[in-house]
């Protein structure tokens, strides 16, 4: 059997060993935050700006483009909030009066 010394080291080393990874993993979970937020503002803005006749090559394409962009984002963030909204306000414990008083008519 292990003594007591040898079993709180291990421990200690354990324990250590644990708030390295976590730091760790605190830096690898930012890193694929940040690439996922550079990938999926990539892939909007090229979609938002796809069909629109935008020249990005000079400063007033660019400023348009922009203003396309975030026009585009505030609506998506507009359209969430009212969907959010309207979740909040649905009925979600599962009882419909109408229902049970139909059920309990017949």
């Amino acid at each position: 059997m292990l003594s007591v010394g040898v079993v709180i080291v291990l421990l200690l080393v354990l324990g250590i060993w644990i708030l390295i990874e976590i730091r760790k993993m605190k830096h690898k979970l930012f890193a694929i935050f940040l690439i996922a937020l550079i990938l999926f503002a990539y892939v909007t803005f090229s979609m938002t700006i796809k069909d629109k006749d935008v020249d990005l090559k000079t400063v007033d394409g660019l400023a348009k483009a922009t203003k396309i962009y975030f026009s585009w984002l505030g609506s998506a963030f507009l359209n969430l909030k009212s969907l959010t909204t309207n979740a909040i306000k649905m009925n979600w414990t599962g009882e419909n009066k109408d229902i049970q008083k139909n059920i309990t008519q017949a």
